[in-house]
């Protein structure tokens, strides 16, 4: 599960399973095969680009089941639903939930690989915005206090001269910890710190405070 793009099928029939399979294999991903919806949530690794085929109805757990445990657990991994029997109502939840698609069973090839590749790109994308995210909270937690105090008022558009007035010091000063600051964060501009500090307000508003 370490390659670039997998896929994880689930389907508890094991001929769909090597059907589904093959004709991703086929396309250039690279598969994971589980014929049990606990064994998938028990053994597949989702920190990697991938996504999951899952047929809706299993007997140990089925579809919905499983979609609603991985976001409790706040695992991405987008699903594409597979199912032998229409029903209007579980395909409007289980796009609620979140999937990325549902097909009838038997599925249309080309559309699976459309479909395939679209949720590996989001999560690829999911994955990059989480990584990103991750590395400005280590430079922001980085900061001094009083660093991360200038921070916020550099962002808000305060000058430095509002600012030494603000925290009872002298501009000279706001200067050098404004300088640092922008070094740790590894922001060339004030502009730079401000998309930085949006980024961080939409993960955690209530620590960054600014």
């Amino acid at each position: 599960m370490h390659c670039a793009h997998t896929v994880c099928i689930v389907d508890d029939e094991p001929h769909m399973v090597r059907a589904l399979s093959r004709l991703l294999t086929v396309a250039g991903f690279t598969v994971r095969e589980f014929t049990s919806a606990r064994r998938f949530l028990e053994h597949a690794e989702l920190e990697h680009p991938c996504c999951a085929v899952l047929d809706l109805c299993m007997p140990d757990c089925s579809g919905l089941q499983i979609q609603a445990e991985l976001v409790e657990l706040q695992i991405e991994c987008p699903i594409i639903f597979l199912t032998g029997h229409a029903d209007v109502a579980l395909s409007v939840e289980a796009m609620k939930g979140g999937a990325m698609d549902f097909f009838m069973k038997p599925v249309d090839a080309d559309a699976l690989i459309d479909a395939v590749n679209g949720a590996l790109r989001r999560h690829s994308l999911g994955l990059a915005v989480r990584d990103e995210v991750a590395s400005l909270w280590d430079r922001w937690r980085s900061l001094t206090p009083r660093e991360q105090e200038v921070f916020r008022l550099v962002v808000a558009g305060r000058l430095n001269k509002e600012i030494a007035a603000s925290l009872g010091t002298v501009e000279k000063t706001i200067k050098v910890h404004r300088g640092r600051a922008m070094r740790k964060m590894h922001a060339r501009r004030v502009t730079d710190l401000v998309r930085m500090a949006d980024k961080l307000r939409d993960v955690t508003p209530n620590e960054l405070c600014c």
